[in-house]
């Protein structure tokens, strides 16, 4: 329930057709890809960084919950208004402000889809790696809430390494400025890498100023296919040791491979039980040398076939019809980004089948094997409460399993609400307390983003 006067405050702030109160209207922005629905009481579309601290003040004064979003493309359940209130909607603040291809930046507003960057920096023979599945549809500052990173991370790094800016206002309203355009600067404190991945529990992005790296010359693809996951992983170890390292290297389980199959049948020949979708990219001698390199550390007993792809983008293609295919057959699956050290990625897939067998759960992997970042999907039927039951356990295993090989319980879609009540898995309690603290000096009366990431 508002505060008595408050929306009266907040109508002076904003025109009717930029704030919502119908309940009905108000719904949409109450769930996001997590598929929990926690509607809030209002929906504020702010045009300018100075509307966003008109907003977050009046919501600090009266105390109310306000939630950023982007275009609600997250799986962890971090833009969904849990405790109500205000959700502070960036979706119309879609500009990109400057493209300055001399010092390799691009200064964005959060709204803007990360596919349009793609676009802008093409222009001018550059890219931005980070290129979650989603970046046709997800925002720039959602993917800097998340950390967000996407099948290049392997070579080019996550979110968190291509940002060198920006504007954010605090739980008090207050604008801050982080970071600086040059590339190496070190006064002060790296606010902007704290910013990135906090999922809007410090202060709400107004505005990015993005990394951008010179585009690849050239790119190429290999496809290798085993008799088992236990012989791929293996691979992915002596790929990821050796000096020449791909740009992209996506893992498929049987029961993904199996999905993307039903598709594309040609993908791999049917005794194939897993798959390595690998990129390479540069200029043409750099690519040969790479490709040789990698198809013979491809090499071991259970390898069933590996060879040159000319046309990565097809490789692409097939990967990004799993997420939606995997939805169609099990809409509220549960849905985890697990990461483990590369070397251990062996023992990760081991542990996940176990524990699969275990709990009679069926569970379906895929994703960014070159770091590590693996994609588990329990597909279940939330109207069997004997089958959520497993469910549940199976999941609290598979983190117990994670911390065991030294890994992290996200490596890109965030905590949000659905791993919070994990994260006291992975962070001891005397670091939980130091970041409770960064919080409160940010945002005092706990207003941003309530109940999300801290336990």
């Amino acid at each position: 329930m508002l505060p008595e006067g408050f929306l009266g405050r907040l109508q002076q702030r904003l025109p009717a057709d930029r704030l919502f109160t119908d309940p009905v209207d108000c719904y949409v922005y109450g769930y996001d890809n997590s598929r929990k629905i926690f509607p809030p009481e209002a929906v504020a579309f702010p045009l300018t960084a100075q509307e966003v601290q008109g907003i977050v003040a009046l919501c600090h004064a009266h105390r109310v919950p306000v939630t950023p979003r982007g275009r609600g493309t997250g799986t962890a359940g971090g833009s969904i208004p849990e405790q109500g209130g205000v959700a502070l909607s960036l979706e119309r603040m879609n500009r990109i402000l400057r493209l300055d291809p001399a010092n390799r930046l691009l200064v964005a507003e959060p709204g803007v889809l990360n596919q349009a960057v793609q676009d802008a920096a093409r222009q001018e023979g550059l890219f931005w790696p980070p290129d979650p599945t989603s970046a046709a549809y997800s925002s720039i500052g959602g993917n800097l809430a998340t950390g967000a990173g996407g099948p290049h991370a392997v070579k080019y790094g996550t979110a968190r390494d291509h940002v060198l800016a920006l504007k954010a206002v605090t739980g008090t309203g207050e604008l801050i400025r982080t970071g600086s355009l040059p590339t190496k600067g070190v006064v002060g404190y790296d606010l902007t890498r704290l910013l990135v991945g906090s999922e809007g529990t410090l202060a709400v992005i107004v505005e990015a100023t993005l990394k951008l790296t010179p585009a690849p010359l050239r790119t190429a693809g290999i496809t290798a296919t085993y008799r088992d996951a236990a012989h791929c992983a293996q691979a992915v170890t002596r790929i990821m040791a050796q000096p020449r390292l791909p740009s992209a290297l996506e893992f498929m389980d049987r029961g993904s491979l199996g999905l993307v199959r039903s598709r594309r049948p040609e993908l791999a020949p049917a005794a194939a039980q897993a798959l390595l979708m690998i990129e390479v990219d540069g200029s043409v001698e750099d690519i040969r040398e790479t490709q040789a390199a990698i198809l013979e550390a491809c090499r071991n007993p259970g390898l069933l076939q590996a060879e040159p792809t000319p046309d990565p983008d097809a490789l692409w293609a097939a990967r990004k019809t799993l997420s939606p295919l995997l939805r169609d057959i099990a809409p509220k699956k549960i849905n985890e980004d697990i990461a483990v050290p590369v070397s251990r990625l062996p023992e990760l897939l081991e542990g996940l089948a176990a524990l699969s067998a275990k709990h009679q759960v069926t569970n379906i992997n895929f994703g960014h094997a070159g770091n590590g970042n693996i994609h588990v999907n329990l597909l279940l039927n939330p109207d069997d409460r004997e089958a959520m039951r497993r469910g549940e356990a199976c999941l609290e295993e598979v983190f117990d399993l994670v911390i065991a090989l030294e890994g992290t319980l996200s490596g890109e879609h965030g905590v949000g609400r659905e791993k919070r009540p994990f994260v006291s898995k992975e962070i001891d309690p005397v670091t939980l307390a130091l970041m409770k603290n960064i919080k409160r000096a940010f945002d005092p009366n706990g207003i941003l983003n309530p109940g999300k990431v801290l336990p």
